[in-house]
């Protein structure tokens, strides 16, 4: 699966990608703020993360700039204990912050979320790193409310997370808020 937004090309995660993949990832600043990837990210970890299998109704991308395929980060959408609920859950580069690139992405992937059925999305973000929770906002989500403790594999302990939802069922519930 291929989507080509105003500025970006997401498209699927290939094996050749893993040493820019790991070359974006590899970031302390990056990594901390994610769930599931170790610090430091080595090339190892690349290698296995691109040879992961892909699921058709949980698709994951490499996101790219459309103009000149710079590899900016990655988003995803993966299954949760709860049928028809996906978790959307992304990275960008730092070079790239600050963009508009993981709103950008994430109002694609969620309209794919939406085409091929899903009834809700929910994701986190550590509460010290506010700025994903503004991406999650610009991108029609709401604060459920609730702060749970989540494993950062890269931090090696349980750190608070802001819980958000988003109604995928309702019409422009993935919409793209104006920033």
């Amino acid at each position: 699966m291929f989507h080509r937004s105003h500025r970006l090309l997401l498209r699927p995660i290939w094996p050749e990608d893993s040493q820019a993949l790991q070359a974006g990832i590899a970031d302390e600043g990056v990594v901390r703020n994610l769930a599931r990837a170790p610090w430091p990210y080595g090339e190892q970890d690349a290698r296995d993360f691109v040879a992961l299998p892909i699921d058709p109704f949980y698709p994951r991308f490499l996101i790219t700039r459309a103009r000149d395929a710079a590899v900016l980060g990655c988003i995803g959408i993966d299954a949760t204990e709860r049928p028809g609920t996906v978790e959307l859950g992304y990275w960008i580069a730092r070079p790239y912050w600050g963009q508009g690139f993981a709103t950008e992405a994430g109002a694609a992937v969620l309209g794919m979320a939406r085409t091929l059925g899903h009834d809700e999305a929910v994701a986190a973000h550590f509460l010290d790193n506010p700025a994903s929770g503004k991406v999650l906002r610009k991108l029609g989500f709401e604060p459920t409310g609730q702060v749970a403790m989540r494993h950062s594999c890269a931090r090696g302990h349980e750190v608070e997370a802001a819980g958000y939802r988003l109604r995928l069922d309702i019409a422009g519930g993935a919409r793209q808020r104006a920033a």
